[in-house]
Order: structure tokens, then sequence, then C-alpha cells
């Protein structure tokens, strides 16, 4: 029974964000806070403000323009006066006069400027989603949201969309995301996993070259910096999803008297010895904490022949587990040379689609596709990502922070936590590219702590598939009283303005409450006394 690609495809950034690790990013060193990029030699092109002296910039600004008459093309979804600039950043933040890199950025201008009060700036997750197209996505309701108390600005980051790229130049085969991540054999097996990890490394040394290796969380806090003071902003405000959360909170704990009222959407453990190799490894217990409101979905009665799973909740998971390990016996490809559905391209469209709920129909129809077919073949390409996007990914988690090398460690772990955690068979804590990395860390990771002003919040679901609660906690812990965590009874990836989408009144509740926790703090500055549960009755303390 045949299964169109495009029926279960997914999103580019639940692609991206799930090639290498789970959200947040590493590490950032220390740069000193008087400390500014410089232009490069030459003239910079046209768009583009090169920042001058050793102490800031003399001229602080953009050479903005309208994104519609940009020579990179139309975005068709941006909103109408959005404006797009280049900023030119120091390569190495270390030779500030040397060569630069390109920063792509765009603002949407307060339409009530008696009401704006400062700038807003988005942060992208990732590592590898573009802040520019999540601008252009976001912006209107956000602007509508704030009540044009600011200037909504974001960033492609070096390395991603119009920003300078780097890329390793991977094999084909290398891109589908079920090889890019590190998914075992049928009975655990690391060997095909360990060889396409080392090979993706050597392509990676071979030809990712100065731009790869300046792709990491300590250089996006940096940019950032400078962005700021080409704003000729004071502080910034910020609205961090996923993966920008941790370099939000690193910015935080570098610059924490740049920062006026700093959100942080759906946070990682931000352990500095672990860091994406803890995230990673967390999508374990995060994907059973999760699929229990796929079942309840794929099991209710008004489901159509297409999507519903099983009779009842409790059988969807040993029936997902059962058709996994049948489909571990079929191979990649056809006779004829077609994609065919595996046992880890099933569990890999279960992960991505545990990210929203909007996800669950395509995962639905996907199970009920290939039980129906029996031992019959079912026809399905799982959609590559491009070299470029899978380099900066892996370059950011392999570039921060130093990964194990012991490949007997690595099966080790994957042994332990295939029968702890059958639904994702020991990928999150399989071998990966770090491991054979050639390039060690440039900066130390940092410890988020409690020095700053308290003026952080934090919104979380109780049910990421992606960033579990147990992290966020973690995050919230480290930051004392700097922070107080809204926590939304719901599921799925990203909470505010409908990041992860609703279905059903109960999280649809659930979220309009969080949403005005996020919106009061934005534009009053007030945040809760106490941590708080948002759920279908309201809030409670926590």
């Amino acid at each position: 029974m045949a299964l169109t690609t495009s029926k279960v495809s997914t999103k580019r950034k639940a692609l991206l964000f799930t090639l290498a690790t789970a959200t947040v990013a590493t590490a950032v060193a220390a740069s000193p806070a008087t400390a500014s990029p410089t232009a490069g030699p030459g003239t910079p092109k046209a768009g583009t403000t090169g920042l001058t002296g050793p102490t800031g910039p003399i001229t602080p600004g953009l050479d903005w323009h309208d994104c519609q008459a940009g020579s990179d093309g139309t975005r068709g979804d941006t909103l109408d006066g959005t404006e797009c600039a280049t900023l030119a950043v120091p390569l190495d933040y270390g030779k500030p006069t040397g060569r630069t890199v390109d920063i792509a950025v765009s603002r949407i201008r307060s339409d009530k400027p008696t009401a704006r009060r400062g700038t807003l700036l988005v942060i992208p997750g990732g590592p590898g989603s573009s802040g520019v197209d999540r601008l252009a996505k976001k912006g209107g309701a956000l602007r509508k949201e704030t009540g044009g108390a600011y200037d909504l600005v974001s960033f492609d980051p070096r390395g991603v969309g119009d920003s300078t790229r780097a890329d390793c130049k991977l094999e084909a085969d290398d891109l589908e995301p079920a090889h890019l991540r590190s998914w075992p054999g049928a009975d655990g097996d690391i060997s095909d996993s360990v060889a396409r990890s080392r090979r993706i490394a050597e392509a990676c040394a071979r030809n990712g070259g100065e731009v790869m290796r300046s792709l990491t969380t300590a250089n996006e806090v940096r940019d950032i910096e400078s962005l700021r003071r080409a704003l000729g902003e004071e502080k910034l405000s910020a609205w961090a999803n996923s993966y920008g959360t941790y370099v939000g909170a690193v910015y935080a704990q570098k610059y924490p008297q740049r920062t006026d009222r700093w959100v942080l959407d759906s946070s990682g453990d931000p352990d500095p010895g672990r860091v994406a190799r803890g995230w990673l490894a967390n999508m374990s217990a995060a994907a059973d904490d999760r699929f229990p409101d796929f079942a309840r979905w794929a099991a209710a009665p008004e489901r159509d022949a297409n999507h519903r799973v099983a009779g009842r909740a409790e059988d969807v998971r040993p029936l997902f587990l059962s058709l996994a390990q049948r489909l571990d016996r079929v191979p990649e490809r056809s006779a004829d040379g077609k994609g065919q559905l595996t046992g880890n391209r099933l569990r890999m469209v279960m992960q991505q689609a545990l990210y929203s709920d909007a996800g669950f129909e395509q995962l639905a129809a996907l199970v009920v596709a290939a039980r129906d077919a029996g031992d019959e073949p079912v026809p399905y390409d799982l959609p590559s990502v491009s070299s470029a996007d899978a380099t900066v990914n892996m370059a950011v988690v392999c570039n921060d922070v130093r990964w194990p090398r012991s490949v007997p460690g690595y099966a080790r772990d994957v042994r332990a936590d295939r029968i702890r955690h059958p639904l994702t068979a020991g990928m999150p804590v399989s071998v990966t590219p770090c491991a054979f990395w050639k390039d060690r860390p440039a900066d130390k990771p940092t410890r988020i702590t409690s020095d700053g002003p308290s003026n952080i919040l934090m919104v979380q679901s109780l049910r990421d598939p992606a960033t579990p609660y147990r992290g966020a906690l973690k995050m919230r812990e480290a930051f004392g009283e700097r922070a107080r965590l809204v926590s939304v009874d719901a599921g799925g990836h990203g909470v505010y303005l409908g990041n992860a989408t609703r279905a059903g009144e109960d999280n649809k509740r659930a979220g309009a409450c969080a949403d005005r926790a996020v919106t009061t703090f934005l534009t009053t500055g007030r945040h809760p006394a106490s941590d708080t549960l948002c759920t279908t009755a309201g809030t409670e303390s926590r």
C-alpha cells in the first residue's frame, strides 16, 4: 500500500532541529564587554554596515532597505514594510580587523511610534533555523500582541539562510534525516552509524573551512552583541525559542546589563559539561512523555479509517513498536531503486510529528498504511536537507563542546537506552560525527548562574518531545531568582503565539493562559510572583 511522500513530509524547521541534537546550543566564552567587531580590509558591499573602531562602532546603524526590493528576491510571506540589512562581523573575534562574515538582519518597525519602548529580538532555534523567516511568519502576530511596543528584529545566524554559509559537501545519501541521525540497526548495532559519522566528520574537516569552524553558540552571542550596537540600543528585549533559548541564556549571562525583558520559550538543560549531547540524550524520555497524546488522538472514535490506529489508546504504543520492529527487516530500497518505509524512517517521522498536534494526522496515516500493507512494502522517502543546512546544525553542536570518543561506550549506552526507551531505539545516545570531529572547541562552555537582573520569563510545555520539561527545570534552577517559569499542561514543542499548533479546547485554553503571561511581561514588565502552571481551568502556583 503506497503513501506519498507529500502526505507525510515535515516542515524544514523540524527536520533541522532533529538532525543532530535537541534544542539549545552550547557555550560562549567571554569576549570583553567593550570589545567591538570591526570591518575587514576592503569596502563593505552595498547594504552592509561595517563596524569600526576598537571600542565600538563609530556610527551605529544599519543600511535598511525594503526586503522585497533586495537582491535576494521576494519573500512571499513577509509583512508589508519589513526591512532588511546586512551586518558585517568578524569571522574571528580574536582578530577584529581580519576577515568578516555577513549576518542577514530583518526588522518590522513599531506601527505605534508613541508606544515604542525599544527593540525586541527574535532569536531563532535550530541550530540552523532562519530568524528572518521566523520573523516573516510570526512578526504580524507579535506586533499585534505587543501593541507596537517594539521594533521587531531578527537575523539569520552565521551559516544560515542569507548569511555567510559553509558547506561540508556531504554525500547525498548522508543527507536523509534518518541517516544524519544515528539510528542503530535492527539489533542495536551501531557499526553503520560509526562509519557514516567518521565519513561526515572527515568531509567537514576537508571542506568546511574557516566559516564552518566559526559556527558556535559563542560567536552567535557575540554577533547578537554586535547587532545591538549596530541598532544603537542600550538594551534588547528578546523572545528566544528552542535552541535559541540557550543562545539567549548565554547572552543574558555574558551581557546581563544589556537585557531588558527576556523570554525563553522551550528550554533545555544548560549543563555545561554536556549541552547538546545532553539535549539529544534527553529526547528518549521526552518521546515517552509525549507519545500518549498521539495515542489518545489516534484511537479517538471520531477518527476515520485512514487515521484510526487502534480501538484503544493503550494499544497504540505496542502496535507502533511491533510495526517498527517488523519494518526493521525491510530494505531501504526496492528492486527498482525506489525508497521504502523502514523501521527507522517510521521512528524518524514519529519523532518529528510529536512536535505539534498538527503532525498527528500524517503520522497516523503512515502507521495505518504500513499496518494495512501487511508484508507488502510501503513506498516512502524522507525528504533530504541541503548539505549547507546539515553543516551548520552539526558544526554548532560539535564545535561547542568536546564529545566522548569511545565507540564501545556509545554501543553500551545504546543497548541500555533501547531497553528503557524503545520508541527511540537508542538513537538519542548513539554515536554522532562529533565523536570524530577534528577541531577542539575554541571556547569553554558557559555556566548559567543566578548573577544578574530578575528579568527572565521562561515558558514550557509539560510534554515537550524535544526540550523535555525536566531539562527546563534545570535551566530554571540555574537562573534562580533571575527567572520565573510558566508551565503549560500541554504537549508539543514551543508555546508562545501557538508556536506548537494547539488541537482541542483544553490545549487552547492552557496555551492562551501562557500567551497572556508572556504578553503581559513584554508589555508591562510584570511576571508572576512565583512559578505558575497553566491548565484548562486557569493558573496555579507551583
